[in-house]
C-alpha cells in the first residue's frame, strides 16, 4: 500500500473518529433539553484539536516506519491527491453556502457551528474515499 494511501486512511478514520466523539459528547449533554441548549462549544475545539493532532502523530508514524523509497511521490499520487482535493472540497462550498442560508435565516449558532462542522467532517470523509478508490480501482490511464 502506498504511503498516500496510508495517509488517506488515516484522515478518513481519524475524521469519523473524532466526529462520532463530538456527536456523542453533544447528544449526550443534551439530556432532555433543547440540542441547541447543549455545550457544544469546548467538545467541538477538542474535537478538532485532537483530530489534528492525532491525525499528525499518525502521519509521522506512517512515514517513518515507511522504507525510503515509498516515501516518494510519483505523477500518479499527485494526481490522485488532487482528484481527491476537488472531489473533498465539494462539500465546502456546499456547506459554505448552507451556512450562509442558516445565518440569512438567524439560526441559531449551534446549527451554524454544526453545519459549518459538518461541511468540513464530509469533505474530508468524501475526499479520502475518492482517493482510496482511485488507488484500490485504478485511476486515469495506470
Amino acid at each position: 500500500m502506498a504511503v498516500e494511501e496510508k495517509r488517506a486512511w488515516i484522515m478518513l478514520l481519524v475524521t469519523l473518529c473524532s466526529y462520532a466523539a463530538y456527536a456523542a459528547v453533544v447528544l449526550g449533554g443534551a439530556g432532555s433539553g433543547p440540542l441547541t441548549a447543549a455545550p457544544y462549544r469546548a467538545a467541538l475545539l477538542w474535537s478538532v484539536g485532537l483530530a489534528i493532532a492525532v491525525s499528525i502523530v499518525l502521519h509521522i508514524a506512517v512515514s517513518l516506519a515507511s522504507p525510503e523509497g515509498d516515501r516518494q511521490k510519483d505523477q500518479r499520487d499527485r494526481e490522485i491527491h488532487r482528484f481527491g482535493d476537488h472531489v473533498g472540497q465539494s462539500f465546502l462550498g456546499i456547506g459554505g453556502v448552507a451556512v450562509l442560508v442558516l445565518a440569512m435565516l438567524r439560526a441559531d449558532h449551534f446549527w451554524i457551528a454544526n453545519a459549518t462542522y459538518l461541511a468540513f467532517v464530509l469533505s474530508a470523509l468524501l475526499g479520502s474515499a475518492a482517493k482510496i478508490a482511485a488507488y484500490r480501482r485504478g485511476f486515469g490511464p495506470w
